[in-house]
């Protein structure tokens, strides 16, 4: 009975999303970098195939992660690409899907917020993507983690600071769709937040990219929940 409530909330930000996703002149589809995503992609197109490991996959946010030291473990993927949206990843998921991963941890969302991507377009696209990777890996544990918040007391990202209340609504799909779609959603905001609910000052640069320290209570979390 919970998987059909589930699916009934889910449900309707698709019927919305479907109208849209085949005509892209709605909105913005590019990456935030289109040269750094360049760069990115040919760096991974000469990494060998190795099947079984762990990838962690996004925007900048994962990028700027030191997965491998923070797990030691050198074969951990970094597939994180600064100022990619959802519409990118789903161009770049078969370099995820050849390497068959034991588990594939997933941050996206606040780029395309930034470029007014509709929350039920970035929803729609993260269910493409899930059914991608189920589809061409099956074996894959495939984990969501919740988009982070940001803090708009700095003037670094206008455009991703001014729309943070899409940041819920997005993730509240997401969670909704964890078990229609086969997925594990995990909550990761409230390690970074502060007393007002933004992302703490200790923990970001410029309210919207993460320090070092951050990572570790990300990664010691992750451990902590048994998905690492």
């Amino acid at each position: 009975m919970m998987k059909y409530i589930l699916l009934l909330l889910f449900l309707p930000a698709f019927a919305v999303a479907q109208q849209r996703p085949t005509n892209q002149n709605l909105f913005d589809t590019i990456p935030f970098i289109p040269d750094h995503t360049t760069d990115r992609l040919a760096q991974f197109a000469k990494q060998p195939v190795e099947q079984g490991g762990i990838i962690f996959l996004g925007n900048s946010i994962t990028e700027m992660g030191n997965w491998g030291k923070l797990l030691n473990d050198t074969t951990v993927l970094n597939r994180g690409i600064g100022g990619d949206i959802t519409f990118g990843v789903l161009k770049r998921l078969d370099d995820i899907t050849k390497r068959r991963p034991k588990k594939l941890f997933i941050l996206l969302g606040i780029n395309d917020i930034g470029k007014d991507i509709p929350d039920s377009v970035i929803a729609y696209n993260y269910a493409k993507i899930i059914k991608q990777v189920h589809a061409n890996s099956p074996a894959t544990k495939i984990f969501v983690q919740s988009i982070l918040p940001v803090n708009p007391a700095h003037a670094n990202f206008p455009q991703h600071y001014d729309k943070s209340e899409h940041i819920p609504r997005v993730n509240k799909m997401l969670e909704a769709g964890a078990k229609v779609l086969d997925y594990t959603y995990i909550n990761i905001a409230p390690l970074f937040l502060d007393a007002n609910k933004k992302l703490a000052d200790e923990y970001t640069y410029e309210g919207l990219h993460l320090k070092p320290a951050a990572y570790e209570i990300w990664v010691a979390y992750l451990k902590k929940m048994k998905y690492l």
